[in-house]
């Protein structure tokens, strides 16, 4: 049915706007040790790599959601950032999360049990690795990838199911392109609050084998209450193509916090049976004070 179509979109673009890499394990506190690493290591510290100022987040962050129609609660879902750094090539990386899955109860109607990682640079924003698995229904696929941010390359390991030899194969990307998840980290970076209603802003992602230019539509400013709170937002749009990242299944909006943090608050879109969304329930491990929230719900 199209309207599970649609809740299969917004449980992955819950507040993305949203691939790692060659299963290689990132030690928690030191430095990896190999030598194609320190060499890998030298290469970054001796070309000067972007800096973006981030008010928004921080290690530790984590944000809880549950995902529905009206007030039937079908799912939950939450970002989380680990509190301790990865480091890759000698640089710290905040470690994210994403994960989705519908309520057991529910699972004879639409399972999804999703599971998302992206590793990237604390403070260039952009991404080392990522990993993606998928269980939506009937529906498995499993993903992962390194992005070599010196050479622009993206590279995938894929084993052959009918030889069983594992291909590697490299893609050409943009110069700090990024996953489905880190987009959007990236974009709570930016001043939204000084956009003007109707700005678009385009940021690269790689998916799969290609890349694609995916837009992000300013609509305003409006207040909205969720279980978390009353909170002032910026409204955006990820700007979804038929062939892009995601099929053009209709308008879908993400509440952002009008304010540093620009915590996504609500996602929702447009169904057959009405309006299907995910709202915020719980955070803690926030950068700063939340300054759009105007109060407390009661």
């Amino acid at each position: 049915m199209k309207y599970k179509k649609k809740i299969s979109i917004l449980f992955i673009i819950i507040a993305t706007l949203s691939l790692s890499s060659l299963a290689i394990a990132l030690d928690n506190k030191t430095k990896s040790d190999s030598t194609a690493d320190k060499k890998t290591a030298r290469k970054i510290a001796a070309k000067k790599l972007r800096y973006v100022e981030n008010e928004a987040y921080g290690f530790g962050e984590t944000l809880e959601y549950k995902v529905g129609y009206k007030f039937i609660t079908a799912g939950t879902g939450y970002f989380k950032i680990l509190p301790e750094p990865k480091y890759v090539n000698g640089r710290p990386c905040y470690d994210i999360r994403f994960e989705v899955k519908s309520f057991k109860g529910l699972e004879f109607l639409y399972k999804v049990r999703d599971r998302y990682r992206t590793v990237i640079d604390a403070k260039g924003i952009f991404p080392y690795r990522f990993e993606q698995h998928i269980r939506e229904g009937n529906y498995k696929r499993d993903s992962k990838a390194t992005f070599d941010q010196i050479n622009h390359q993206a590279i995938i390991k894929k084993k052959d199911k009918r030889t069983g030899k594992t291909k590697v194969k490299k893609y050409d990307v943009p110069e700090y392109v990024h996953d489905i998840v880190s987009a959007f980290y990236y974009v709570r970076t930016l001043d939204l609050g000084s956009m003007k209603k109707g700005s678009i802003i385009n940021v690269e992602n790689f998916l799969k084998d290609t890349t694609y230019s995916l837009g992000v539509k300013i609509h305003g400013k409006q207040t909205i209450e969720v279980e978390a709170g009353t909170f002032k937002c910026i409204v955006i749009e990820p700007l979804v193509k038929e062939g892009g990242l995601f099929k053009n299944e209709g308008e879908i909006l993400i509440w952002v916090t009008d304010d540093d943090r620009k915590i996504p608050v609500k996602v929702g879109t447009e169904i057959i049976i009405g309006f299907v969304g995910a709202e915020l329930t719980k955070y803690s491990g926030i950068r700063g004070p939340i300054k759009a929230k105007i109060k407390k719900k009661k």
